[in-house]
């Protein structure tokens, strides 16, 4: 059968077993997010379109729960808040979207989380360098090359695909395995 959902599940095939590669990074960021929200500081996430309900649904993984009932622990989607976002979209620019809002939460030890399926998008790269500059930690979910965003996170995670559906579903494989790691320690550490 040559449908639709046979090329997509054709396409999926092939990549999955291409995010093994991705275990370091995988157990690093888990650490630092797990170590982040331990110490009291919070995660903040953002991104652009879908990439924005990814980093919501990331944030709402630590809010409310993953797998385990447990106390919340904070975490920010950037993406989420219609004031903040077309106040600095009017008064600055899109562009400076989410490093106004860097700068507003951050913290240093907290940990900034972005998704970008190409890595171009300009208000994710300016986040990315505040987050540097005001002394957090970082992790990119990049695609296709890594865009203008590659190099500037402490950790990242590079889709090398050219369809942004099967970057996106990867994304969302690393972030649940992400996110049920740090569940683990969150766990651990409430005994």
């Amino acid at each position: 059968m040559n449908s639709t959902l046979q090329t997509n599940i054709n396409q999926l095939t092939e990549l999955l077993p291409t995010l093994a590669t991705f275990d370091p990074q995988v157990t690093k960021a888990a650490k630092a997010l797990s170590t982040a929200l331990l110490s009291n500081h919070k995660l903040l996430a953002c991104g652009n379109g879908g990439s924005a309900a990814d980093a919501s649904h990331l944030t709402t993984e630590f809010v409310c729960r993953f797998n385990k009932d447990r106390r919340p622990y904070p975490a920010i989607s950037l993406a989420t808040h219609g004031g903040d976002i077309t106040a600095i979209g009017n008064d600055y620019s899109f562009e400076d979207l989410f490093s106004r809002q860097v700068q507003a939460f951050d913290q240093p030890g907290d940990v900034l989380m972005v998704f970008t399926s190409t890595g171009n998008s300009e208000n994710v790269r300016r986040a990315l360098v505040a987050a540097k500059k005001f002394g957090l930690i970082s992790i990119a979910m990049l695609g296709r090359t890594g865009g203008k965003c590659l190099g500037l996170a402490d950790i990242e995670f590079i889709i090398k695909h050219d369809v942004t559906a099967r970057i996106q579903e990867a994304h969302k494989l690393l972030l649940h395995t992400i996110c049920e790691l740090v569940e683990i320690d969150l766990a651990a550490a409430a005994k």
